[in-house]
């Protein structure tokens, strides 16, 4: 039986990102890896009251990419607070790395508390950082709203930007 790292992946929003897939994959190319995929609540807030099921939702995600990627994959919803996620399921002897994605500088609230740095301290270990882009599900758009027509100032409609550039000045107004 051949012996296969084993390496804690910490994702929330960029779970399921293609950034972080790729990074995985690329491990996997090094020799056999098992993943572990936790995916930390997010704090309750008025508006997002669904911490948990929003989780629940981005961990399912992820878990379906990175199997259709070819992944051995597995994965958790873990606590709030990302170090804290970590620090409830690290065992040395289960993980040897960590792979910890987020979103990039100024958007992302885990780099600006050190997530990837207390980690590397926490748990004495390799940590790689993969900065990524949230996935997001294309949704469809609505038609624009229909042009407006503005008599004496028609000619001026080309200039707006959801003008086709027509001055619409043939169309009997």
């Amino acid at each position: 039986m051949a012996w296969k790292r084993s390496v804690l992946v910490v994702a929330n929003q960029t779970a399921a990102s293609d950034e972080l897939i790729d990074c995985l994959r690329q491990r996997k190319e090094k020799g056999p890896c098992a993943f572990q995929l936790i995916v930390p609540t997010r704090p309750w807030s008025p508006d997002s009251p669904s911490g948990r099921d929003d989780a629940g939702a981005a961990l399912e995600t992820a878990l379906g990419r990175m199997r259709e990627a070819g992944l051995d994959a597995a994965g958790e919803i873990g606590d709030s607070d990302p170090v804290t996620a970590v620090h409830e399921v690290w065992d040395p002897r289960r993980f040897d790395e960590i792979v910890v994605s987020t979103l990039p500088t100024g958007s992302s609230r885990w780099l600006e508390s050190g997530v990837p740095r207390r980690l590397e301290r926490l748990c004495d270990v390799a940590v790689e950082h993969v900065i990524a882009r949230p996935r997001r599900e294309h949704a469809a758009t609505a038609a624009p709203p229909a042009r407006e027509r503005h008599g004496v100032l028609e000619p001026l409609a080309s200039l707006r930007w959801t003008g086709r550039g027509d001055s619409g000045a043939d169309q009997g107004h």
